[in-house]
């Protein structure tokens, strides 16, 4: 497993994340945006998410956390 050094400067170590998404993929992808948690949310502590016929929750705990059960 590839691991960015800990002495890289931040926009390195963002280039590295953005290289190794591109490779898992594909090449041709480009950067993967990032998507607020509010604009998954909107107002609402938890979020049905279906994804390939299997249905899971998004939840924000009320200390600022993601948990993505089944």
């Amino acid at each position: 497993m590839n691991h960015a050094p800990d002495s890289e400067p931040r926009e390195a170590a963002a280039h590295w994340v953005e290289g190794d998404a591109a490779k898992r993929h594909g090449a041709d992808a480009g950067p993967i945006e990032p998507v607020p948690s509010d604009a998954l949310l909107r107002g609402r502590s938890a979020v049905h998410i279906e994804h390939n016929g299997t249905l899971y929750l998004l939840r924000a705990t009320r200390l600022g956390k993601l948990i993505l059960t089944k």
